[in-house]
């Protein structure tokens, strides 16, 4: 009989952040010059038309003959090419592996749904501040709602995802909570759990903080129409439009095509007249709802498998990364059940059209998951709106200026305007001619530095991340099994218990959960079950010493030495053998 063992694993991230980015004073300017400008605004292209770029700045921008280029200044000349700002993925899910992916496609800023928690904030502050090979990043930390209150076990850190709050009260404090933390915006995961007014209120407060409110309004409490009210600022997968269309007398189905397929122009007019009013701008995610029907599917398919085919990109691509992506470009309709949803494809197609023809945003993003190839997947997104009839200038605005628009960035990126920052693509065909052009890409200037575009077998992260290791503490809902199972109250407040056999330790929760590279000693507050007197606790491998507290609860004491490293490190408590139920595990928390 195979025996599984399960680890309830803690893990302390240890920053590598300053406090802000320095560029060498005598650097030189980089300037780009010849090229045709699309700066994001929306404007008719500027044909020869200068850059110059000091540090990570743009510093001037306009007609070749109307900008100084400084003495010693490094120039692209990007003479016959298009210039246009660093693209956006407004809605990814982040994995360590997806950075260097994004900078090759030209995707320099992501938007994170809010999967990864503390440690999104250690990858957001170390990416943005060019620590890390990757794109900006920006993020929601944890969702709110996504799940079921009965998953949870308390245990979970107080910025934790998928939250589900049963009072007004509890919502609006783990909003401010999540304000606190530095979130990016306030994301709401789904439309099942919280009333309007907790929505309308959890908005205030989002914008109150100059943060976005993103939600994906699947009913059945809040569909899109109740979002828009609520103050929502953008439903990712466009969630809740599709079930609000459906004609009178129709069944609403669970699949957005078979709800498109049903859809009445005049619900979808009057939808489209309020999402306009309230400049809601969704994320429709085509490339996610719609495997299989998008014209170009095959096109986009080869384009992938020569990417798959780069034995580098392959070194550190996930085996099982790599098989979900194939899965999911295999996994396509057919025969009657492809027949019946091809009008649902084809209406969902018109209604962004409608959209954005009565001057709604619409924004690019992939859910760009393992089952995606990041980077590509807003490419391929792109190529859909295309196929829609969407002009590819609000295309390229909907992947740049727009986003940053929703984030409450505008100031700062989206736009290539003198004194924003500069991430920049330079292409060598006319997207505003044939959006696929954007794949041909010449150069990508990533926060003033031009970007090496090949992949590399060392890439790597110091946090890395991936799905649900990305947790403080793991497998919590096993270790309340365990706990019930195993603990009998651990001996007395003074002193740890020394039995002949070793029960099987857990860690429940660590704090804090982060320190600063470069930090003094630092105290580490572990609570959990099942510690003894001859209980070992490591950080990163090496035995450090701790304290006990309670039966519950010990100190543990992290050397400076060992916070000279970035990185994400894992806390373990080992128990000695013999074990008094090997079948709970192998004594290591």
């Amino acid at each position: 009989m195979k025996k599984n063992v399960f680890r309830a694993l803690g893990a302390v991230a240890v920053l590598a952040v300053s406090s802000h980015l320095v560029h060498a004073q005598t650097a030189p300017a980089l300037a780009i010059t010849g090229g045709t400008l699309i700066d994001g605004n929306g404007g008719a292209p500027l044909a020869n038309a200068a850059i110059v770029i000091q540090g990570n700045r743009i510093i001037a921008v306009g007609p070749a003959g109307q900008v100084q280029i400084p003495n010693g200044a490094q120039t692209i000349d990007a003479t016959g090419k298009w210039v246009l700002p660093g693209l956006w993925d407004n809605q990814s899910n982040y994995r360590w592996f997806f950075g260097e992916l994004n900078l090759t496609q030209g995707v320099t800023s992501i938007v994170d749904v809010g999967n990864g928690e503390e440690l999104s904030l250690a990858h957001r502050d170390a990416a943005n501040l060019g620590k890390i090979r990757g794109p900006r990043t920006w993020v929601g930390v944890g969702h709110l709602g996504g799940g079921e209150a009965e998953d949870l076990t308390g245990y979970e850190t107080p910025i934790g995802t998928r939250q589900v709050p049963q009072t007004r009260e509890e919502f609006m404090a783990l909003v401010h909570r999540l304000i606190d933390a530095g979130t990016n915006m306030i994301m709401i995961h789904d439309g099942a759990h919280f009333p309007e007014e907790w929505i309308r209120e959890g908005c205030a407060a989002a914008h109150a903080a100059d943060k976005p409110c993103i939600m994906r309004p699947s009913g059945p409490l809040m569909y899109a129409d109740d979002a828009a009210r609520a103050g929502v600022d953008a439903p990712h997968h466009a969630r809740g439009i599709d079930p609000i269309l459906v004609r009178d007398g129709a069944e609403v189905r669970n699949n957005v095509l078979d709800n498109f397929a049903q859809m009445d122009d005049s619900k979808a007019e009057a939808l489209i007249a309020l999402l306009v009013a309230e400049d809601v701008r969704p994320v429709p995610n085509f490339i996610h709802e719609t495997p299989g029907y998008p014209r170009d599917w095959e096109r986009q398919e080869r384009i992938l498998r020569v990417a798959l085919e780069d034995r580098s990109l392959r070194a550190y691509q996930p085996q099982y990364a790599y098989e979900e992506l194939v899965r999911f470009r295999t996994f396509v309709n057919s025969g009657e059940l492809r027949a019946r949803r091809l009008p649902g494809f084809e209406n969902m197609k018109r209604f962004y059209r409608m959209l954005d023809a009565a001057g709604g945003k619409v924004l690019i993003g992939g859910d760009t998951n393992v089952s995606k190839l990041s980077g590509y997947a807003v490419h391929e997104e792109m190529e859909i709106f295309q196929e829609a009839g969407i002009p590819p200038m609000h295309i390229i605005m909907g992947a740049t200026k727009w986003g940053a628009e929703v984030q409450h960035l505008e100031d700062e990126i989206g736009t290539l305007e003198a004194g924003k920052l500069a991430d920049i693509l330079v292409v060598n065909a006319d997207p505003l001619d044939d959006i696929w052009n954007l794949r041909d890409i010449a150069h990508v200037i990533f926060n003033g530095e031009d970007v090496d575009l090949s992949f590399h077998a060392s890439y790597d992260t110091p946090f890395r991340g991936d799905g649900e290791n990305m947790r403080v503490v793991e497998d919590l809902v096993w270790t309340e099994r365990l706990k019930e199972a195993t603990f009998n109250g651990g001996g007395n407040a003074t002193r740890p218990p020394a039995p002949n056999t070793s029960p099987q330790p857990a860690i429940q929760h660590i704090a804090p959960v982060w320190a600063t590279q470069g930090d003094a000693t630092l105290t580490l507050r572990l609570t959990g079950f099942n510690f003894v007197q001859s209980s070992r606790v490591t950080f990163d491998g090496i035995s450090v010493p701790w304290k006990w507290l309670s039966p519950t609860e010990l100190d543990v004491t992290i050397d400076e030495n060992l916070l000279a490293r970035a990185g994400r490190f894992d806390i373990e408590v080992h128990n000695p053998e013999p074990l008094e139920l090997p079948i709970w595990g192998n004594g290591t928390s």
